[in-house]
């Protein structure tokens, strides 16, 4: 049986000033022709961003006119809080919401102590959205063991199998730089009978010290050759772009061959990395198509 063409999808957040909302509106026009199946808005830890990202991805889904998911974190927010973005989430027309517990303050590893009148776990969010909205719920999932885990896979993926059962019907991935990972990842879910539909982050690196800062704070893993060959271009933009991408671009088939529902682009807020890796992409009609926008 022919699988399913694998899908296309963006994460934007929300700028901190109107440069950076200008920046964002010229990398939505450049992605919209590119016909993404889906696109996430984030979230500040804390609820920082609560208005922007709720304006931001009100005009997301005005603009692109595609399925459109906010993110919402549990840090700083009580019940009532998330109640009420759940709320404005539905009354913009959001079509679902990634569900996240959010990093502590201090860090992905720093102990978690929960807002008075809050959640502890990702899953107790998921069981709210499900009872209070119709909304799609997607959550979080870790190839390389989430930083709180203390390395215990077995762990992570009753975690989220936890989430599923709680009415998650999806999960993106932290960036994936070794696919063999992601396989094990899809592996487990499937070996335990999870019906997830999983969707590897992907991070075109254009940047050595932002990547090296970024997996230190996720407990992100790059194998050891390929954080060398990056190293070797730290001073070097134009080689280490071109390696990037053509990194990007071999796990995207790579975890594309293993079985991946679609692949989503971390973008932040820039398009023409994005736009080079799906250039280069044998199992996605990249051809832009005349743009949703008016």
């Amino acid at each position: 049986m022919q699988q399913p063409t694998p899908t296309l999808s963006f994460e934007f957040f929300p700028p901190k000033d109107q440069a950076g909302e200008s920046v964002l509106r010229d990398t939505i026009e450049a992605l919209a022709p590119y016909s993404p199946d889906f696109v996430s808005v984030t979230y500040g830890a804390g609820g920082s961003t609560r208005d922007r990202t709720v304006r931001i991805a009100s005009e997301v889904i005005s603009r692109l006119k595609v399925p459109t998911y906010g993110h919402l974190t549990l840090v700083g927010s009580t019940v009532a809080d998330l109640e009420g973005v759940i709320s404005e989430y539905e009354r913009i027309g959001i079509h679902g919401v990634l569900a996240l517990r959010g990093d502590p303050v201090g860090g992905p590893t720093a102990a978690w102590t929960p807002t008075e009148g809050g959640f502890t776990f990702a899953h107790e969010l998921v069981e709210l959205i499900k009872a209070k909205s119709n909304l799609e719920i997607s959550v979080a999932a870790f190839p390389d063991v989430h930083p709180a885990s203390n390395g215990n896979f077995v762990q992570d993926i009753q975690v989220l199998l936890r989430k599923e059962q709680a009415g998650a019907t999806s999960a993106i991935t932290q960036f994936v730089f070794d696919s063999g990972r992601f396989e094990a990842l899809s592996e487990a879910l499937e070996s335990r009978g999870s019906h997830l539909k999983l969707f590897p982050g992907i991070m075109p690196v254009t940047n050595y010290s932002q990547i090296v800062r970024m997996l230190e704070l996720s407990g992100g893993y790059m194998p050891k050759a390929t954080r060398l060959r990056f190293a070797r271009y730290q001073n070097d933009e134009a080689s280490l772009r071109a390696l990037g991408i053509d990194i990007a671009v071999q796990i995207c088939e790579d975890v594309v061959a293993l079985g991946a529902t679609g692949v989503h682009f971390y973008t932040l807020n820039k398009s023409n990395e994005t736009i080079d890796v799906l250039k280069n992409l044998t199992f996605l009609d990249t051809k832009p198509h005349s743009s949703p926008i008016s």
